[in-house]
């Protein structure tokens, strides 16, 4: 092990605990990520500067719809989970498809499933499907930071082998110095794609609605495949195709799909203040 390898540093996973009830800092990234998300989303539809109107939506609208991208979400994220990445084990133990506290949890399973709420909400309230999801996607990178950071503290999901002197030995994943790849994934998936995203807003990324959208998952199907060079696939499905990971795989068609967004927002007139 080289000398320079850094021991990490083991957090309890469980915050708080009371007889069978335990807080965890995983569960409660996500409700942070729910909660600051909320706010800024709140903040967002109520700037007419953003907007040079007044936003397609109100601050009620994110209010309720809260409840939807929650379910969104974790309802995504774990079916993702068991569809993308271990399908065979779920098959054979079916009572841990609903037992998400033992771990598994998919982006892109996620982010589909946010999909899916931002079209069935915008449809039953009226409210332009592209706006809600330009602002949903420009807080969603606030969960996302949330959530890497708490898979470092968990010592999971850890990087490939490397000699960096920033390199980590992570306990369940024996005495070899590896990428401390969550944090990769904290400040380029999360934090960068934030201000990369804030600053479109303020410059009237709003104002042609669906380049947020496209900003986001291009933005991330693009950090992502380069974080996923330094992590280690899943031990369950290791290298796929020419040496890819399934997040990889996964990512391309998000990106793919986040440049189509791109394309036809520049192309399309820009919203005109009333």
């Amino acid at each position: 092990m080289p000398h320079l390898a850094i021991a990490f540093p083991e957090f309890e996973p469980v915050l708080v605990q009371v007889g069978p009830i335990a807080i965890r800092w995983y569960g409660l990234a996500y409700v942070a990520g729910i909660l600051l998300g909320w706010l800024y989303a709140r903040a967002i539809v109520r700037s007419q500067r953003l907007w040079d109107r007044q936003a397609p939506m109100t601050p009620l609208d994110i209010d309720d719809f809260v409840l939807w991208v929650s379910l969104g979400v974790i309802l995504g994220g774990r079916i993702g989970y068991v569809l993308f990445y271990n399908p065979a084990h779920f098959a054979s133990h079916p009572i841990e498809i609903i037992q998400p506290w033992k771990g598994g949890m998919s982006f892109h399973g996620g982010f589909a499933g946010v999909v899916v709420a931002v079209v069935l909400f915008a449809r039953r309230r009226n409210v332009p499907m592209l706006s809600l999801g330009d602002v949903i996607c420009a807080v969603y990178p606030i969960g996302h930071f949330l959530g890497r950071l708490a898979n470092f503290v968990n010592g999971e999901l850890w990087g490939r082998p490397t000699d960096a002197s920033w390199a980590m030995v992570f306990p369940a994943a024996g005495p070899v110095p590896r990428h401390p790849s969550q944090l990769y994934e904290a400040a380029l998936e999360g934090l960068l794609l934030l201000i990369v995203l804030r600053v479109l807003i303020v410059r009237g990324a709003l104002k042609r609605p669906g380049l947020v959208i496209g900003t986001f998952a291009a933005g991330y199907g693009l950090m992502r495949c380069v974080c996923e060079l330094f992590r280690e696939p899943d031990s369950q499905l290791g290298f796929l195709w020419g040496g890819a990971t399934m997040g990889m795989l996964l990512s391309l068609p998000l990106l793919l799909v986040g440049l189509s967004f791109i394309w036809n927002a520049l192309r399309c007139p820009r919203m005109r203040a009333v």
